[in-house]
């Protein structure tokens, strides 16, 4: 078993939220509540990972986030 930290955004002109699996092309979806975004997100990382050839352990792991405050 491996874990795996998803970005998940609201979309407010889609009305959708929007999950991203950095590292692993291919793995993101979008649904209309979170915990449709949840289980859509395992079910697409999965098919990526059956495709994935390379070493589990050679993906990139999440290391934090950062708020940056910029003038606009």
């Amino acid at each position: 078993m491996k874990t795996f930290t998803a970005y998940v955004e609201f979309d407010p002109e889609s009305k959708l939220y929007v999950g991203i699996v950095p590292g692993i092309p291919g793995a993101h979806t979008q649904a209309a509540s979170l915990d449709e975004l949840s289980r859509n997100l395992k079910e697409v990382l999965e098919l990526c990972l059956e495709e994935y050839e390379g070493d589990l352990d050679a993906l990139p792991s999440f290391v934090g986030v950062q708020q940056i405050e910029v003038s606009v």
